[in-house]
C-alpha cells in the first residue's frame, strides 16, 4: 500500500483523538470555567455540528482545487481550532472554537477517501479507505486515554495543544507524501454539477443506510457506561480499559469490512449489519456477567466498524460525478447518526424500559439500516437493466447516442 494512506492516517487520528477527548475532559473542562457538566455537553455538540454543517460545504466549495492542497488546508484549519480551544479564555469562545474544529472534519475523511482510492488498483480500494479510517480507530485505543490522562493531570488545556501538533505532524505527513498532481475534485463539473450528483434517490438511500446503521451503535455506545456499571457490575475505574477494548474491536473490524468489501461491498454491508443487529439484540443477555460483558464491547466495535468503509464505498460510487462531495456528506451523516441514536437509545432509558434498554433500540436501528440497504439494492437492480437497454438502442439507432445525453 502506499506510503501516502499512512499522511492520511495521521490525520483521521488527530481527528478521531480531538472528536471524543472532550467527553473524558468534560468534568475538568466545567470546574474550570465554572459551568456545570450539562452545559460542558455543549461543546460536544458544537463540535458534531461543526462537522454536518462543514463536510458538504467545504466539500463543494473546493471542488475546483487540488485535492492535496485541501487536505493540507483543512488539516490547517484543524489545527488553528484545536489551538484555539487549548487557549479559550471561557465557555463560548470555547464553543466557537470546537465548532472550528469540527468543520474540516467531514470534508477531510470525504476528499481523503477519494484520494486513498485514486492511489491504489480498483480491486484495493476498499482496503485503502480502511487503512485511513485505521487512524481513526486507533485513536479510540490510544489517542483518547492518552489525551485523556494528559488533560486530567496537566490541565484539559493540554490535550488540546498535544492534538494541534498532531495535526501539524498530518500536515508534514501530507505535504511529504501525496503525490503533487493528485487530481482535482470534479473540475470538469462544477459546484452546479457536484449538487446535482448527490440529489439522485441511491445516494440518498446510501446516506440512509449510514444515519440507520451507525445510528445503531451509538444507540447503544452512548450509554455502555452505565450499562458496564448497573448491568455488568464493573467499577467505574474499569470502564476506561474496556472502551479500548472496544476500540480494538473497532480497528479490527474495519480492516476485516475493508478487505472483505473488495470481494463483494454489498455483501459486506449486509452482513455487517446484520451482524450489529445480533450483537445489539444479545446485549442484555451479555450483560449479565463481567467476562461477557467485555466480549460485547469488543463486538460491538468489530460489527459497527466492519460495515465503515462499505458505507463509504457506497456513497461515492453513487454520486461518481462528486465523489468527494458524496462522501464528505457521508461523514455529516455518521454524526446524524451519532445525534440520533444517541438521543434514540435515550429515549428508551427514559421510557423506562431498563440499563441495557438503549442496545435493543440499537437493535431496531440496525434491522432499519438494513431496509434501507435492501431498498437501495432493488433500486439498483431496477435501474440497471434500463441503463443496459438506453446502451443497447443508443448503439443501434443513428444519432440516438447523442440525443440520450442531451
Amino acid at each position: 500500500m502506499p506510503l501516502a494512506l499512512l499522511a492520511l492516517a495521521v490525520g483521521a487520528f488527530g481527528i478521531g483523538t480531538t472528536e471524543f477527548v472532550m467527553m473524558g475532559l468534560l468534568p475538568d473542562v466545567a470546574d474550570d470555567l465554572h459551568i456545570s457538566i450539562p452545559t460542558a455537553g455543549h461543546l460536544v455538540s458544537a463540535y458534531a455540528l461543526g462537522v454536518v454543517i462543514g463536510a458538504p460545504l467545504l466539500a463543494a466549495l473546493t471542488a475546483r482545487m487540488s485535492r492535496r492542497t485541501v487536505l493540507i488546508a483543512l488539516m490547517g484549519l484543524f489545527v488553528a481550532g484545536n489551538a484555539l480551544s487549548a487557549f479559550a479564555p471561557g465557555n463560548g469562545s470555547l464553543l466557537a472554537a470546537r465548532f472550528l474544529s469540527g468543520l474540516p472534519h467531514g470534508a477531510f475523511f470525504g476528499v481523503g477517501a477519494v484520494v486513498a482510492t485514486s492511489l491504489v488498483p480498483p480491486e484495493r480500494k476498499a482496503r485503502s479507505v480502511s487503512l485511513m479510517f485505521l487512524g481513526l480507530t486507533i485513536a479510540n485505543i490510544a489517542g483518547v486515554p492518552v489525551a485523556t490522562l494528559m488533560g486530567q493531570h496537566l490541565g484539559w488545556r493540554s490535550a488540546f495543544l498535544a492534538v494541534s501538533v498532531i495535526g501539524l505532524a498530518a500536515i508534514a505527513s501530507l505535504a511529504l507524501l501525496i503525490p503533487q498532481d493528485n487530481g482535482h475534485a470534479a473540475a470538469s463539473t462544477g459546484l452546479r454539477g457536484e449538487l446535482a450528483a448527490v440529489k439522485s434517490l441511491p445516494v440518498w438511500l446510501a446516506l440512509g443506510t449510514t444515519v440507520a446503521g451507525f445510528g445503531a451503535l451509538f444507540a447503544a455506545y452512548s450509554y455502555v457506561t452505565p450499562m458496564l456499571t448497573g448491568a455488568a457490575g464493573y467499577a467505574e475505574s474499569s470502564v476506561t480499559l474496556l472502551l479500548a477494548l472496544f476500540g480494538v474491536g473497532a480497528t479490527a473490524g474495519n480492516l476485516l469490512g475493508g478487505r472483505l468489501a473488495d470481494h463483494s461491498l454489498r455483501g459486506t454491508l449486509f452482513g455487517g449489519l446484520a451482524s450489529l443487529g445480533a450483537v445489539l439484540l444479545l446485549f442484555p443477555l451479555l450483560m449479565r456477567a463481567e467476562w461477557s460483558a467485555a466480549l460485547a464491547v469488543a463486538l460491538l466495535g468489530l460489527a459497527a466498524f466492519v460495515t465503515g468503509t462499505p458505507l463509504q464505498l457506497m456513497v461515492m460510487e453513487k454520486a461518481s460525478a462528486a465523489p468527494s462531495l458524496a462522501s464528505s456528506a457521508n461523514q455529516a451523516a455518521f454524526n446524524l447518526a451519532n445525534a440520533s441514536g444517541a438521543w434514540i437509545g435515550g429515549l428508551a432509558l427514559a421510557a423506562g424500559f431498563g440499563t441495557t434498554s438503549p442496545a435493543l433500540a440499537g437493535a431496531m436501528l440496525a434491522v432499519l439500516g438494513l431496509g434501507v440497504a435492501a431498498v437501495a439494492y432493488a433500486v439498483d437492480r431496477r435501474r440497471t437493466p434500463s441503463a443496459g437497454r438506453e446502451r443497447l438502442v443508443a448503439s443501434h439507432v443513428p444519432g440516438e447516442s447523442a440525443a440520450l445525453h442531451h
